[in-house]
């Protein structure tokens, strides 16, 4: 995130249960990492460009973006000599409600 403009504030939770809650991320979205991004929940290997694209068009209920696991492929989880997973961003609301916001094959 900071190789692509935006500034970094690192913080520990005591428990990956205690951070989950404080983000409202929804249990089958949760992931390795949990950014606060102009308030906006970002799970996971959310590629810059969706961050961007939601913070541009800051789609109406929309909470936070995320990405499931660890797909191989998405930011931060290249391999040399694996070929990238298919793997879908997905926007949640307040509610758990989700919709694919972008898809990567």
């Amino acid at each position: 995130m900071e190789q692509n403009g935006f500034p970094v504030q690192a913080r520990d939770f005591e428990s990956d249960e205690a951070r989950r809650a404080t983000s409202q991320v929804p249990e089958s979205l949760q992931s390795c990492h949990t950014a606060i991004v102009d308030g906006y929940i970002i799970e996971g290997h959310v590629p810059v460009k969706e961050i961007n694209r939601l913070l541009a068009e800051r789609p109406t209920g929309v909470v936070g973006l995320a990405v499931p696991g660890m797909p191989i492929g998405s930011p931060g989880m290249e391999v040399e000599g694996q070929p990238a997973q298919p793997y879908d961003v997905i926007a949640f609301d307040k509610d758990g409600n989700t919709e694919v916001f972008a898809s990567y094959q």
